[in-house]
C-alpha cells in the first residue's frame, strides 16, 4: 500500500474493523499472561532457587508495611499470636479468607491449619507454574511470615508457613503456619 492511498476513509474503516470498548479489555488476564511469563524467564535465566527468592522478598516489603500499618492502628507493638492472626486477616479481607482448622500445640511451636482463598488463586490456578501450592505463593509466604515477625517479635524464633495441599472440592489452599516461640522472651 502505498502512503497516498492512505487516506481518511481508509482510516476510518481500519479504525472501525480494530474498534475495541474499554469495557471490553481484560487487564487481569494480560496481567495473568505477563506473570507467567516472567516466573519462566527467572526460573531460565537465574534457576528455581533464585525466583523463590525473588517471590518470597518481593512479599517481605507488602508483610512489613501491613505490620507498621497495625502497629499504629492499634496503637500497639505487642501482639499475642491469635490477636495479631485476627487482626491481620481482618485487616486483609479484600485480599483472603481464612479459616482455621486445626491447632496443635508442640513443646517448641504452635502449629496452626488453615484454609485459605487468596487473591491469586482465581486468576492464576489454570496457569501451571502459577497454580495454588506453586511458586508464585512464596509472595504470600513471604508476606505473612513477616508480617506476623514483625508483629510477634521476640516471642518469636521463627515463623513458618507451608502449603500442604489444595483443597479443590472447597476450592481453597491447606497451609500450616508454625510459630517457633522463644521461650526466653515469653
Amino acid at each position: 500500500m502505498e502512503p497516498d492511498s492512505i487516506n481518511g476513509n481508509f482510516l476510518n474503516d481500519l479504525n472501525m474493523s480494530i474498534q475495541n470498548d474499554v469495557s471490553n479489555v481484560n487487564s487481569l488476564k494480560g496481567f495473568e499472561i505477563i506473570s507467567e511469563s516472567i516466573v519462566y524467564e527467572i526460573l531460565d535465566l537465574f534457576g528455581k532457587n533464585t525466583l523463590l527468592s525473588m517471590l518470597y522478598r518481593t512479599g517481605t516489603g507488602p508483610g512489613i508495611k501491613i505490620a507498621e500499618i497495625i502497629k499504629k492502628k492499634y496503637n500497639k507493638d505487642d501482639f499475642t499470636i491469635f490477636e495479631a492472626l485476627k487482626i491481620l486477616m481482618t485487616e486483609l479481607k479484600d485480599f483472603y479468607s481464612m479459616q482455621i482448622r486445626e491447632v496443635q500445640e508442640y513443646q517448641d511451636h504452635l502449629k496452626v491449619i488453615i484454609e485459605n482463598y487468596c487473591f491469586l488463586r482465581a486468576p492464576y490456578s489454570h496457569r501451571e507454574k502459577l497454580k495454588p501450592g506453586k511458586t508464585f505463593c512464596r509472595i504470600n509466604k513471604g508476606y505473612f511470615e513477616t508480617a506476623f515477625i514483625k508483629l510477634l517479635g521476640d516471642k518469636l524464633k521463627k515463623v513458618e508457613i507451608n502449603f500442604l495441599h489444595d483443597d479443590l472440592e472447597n476450592d481453597v489452599c491447606i497451609e500450616e503456619i508454625n510459630f517457633y516461640l522463644n521461650h526466653e522472651t515469653l
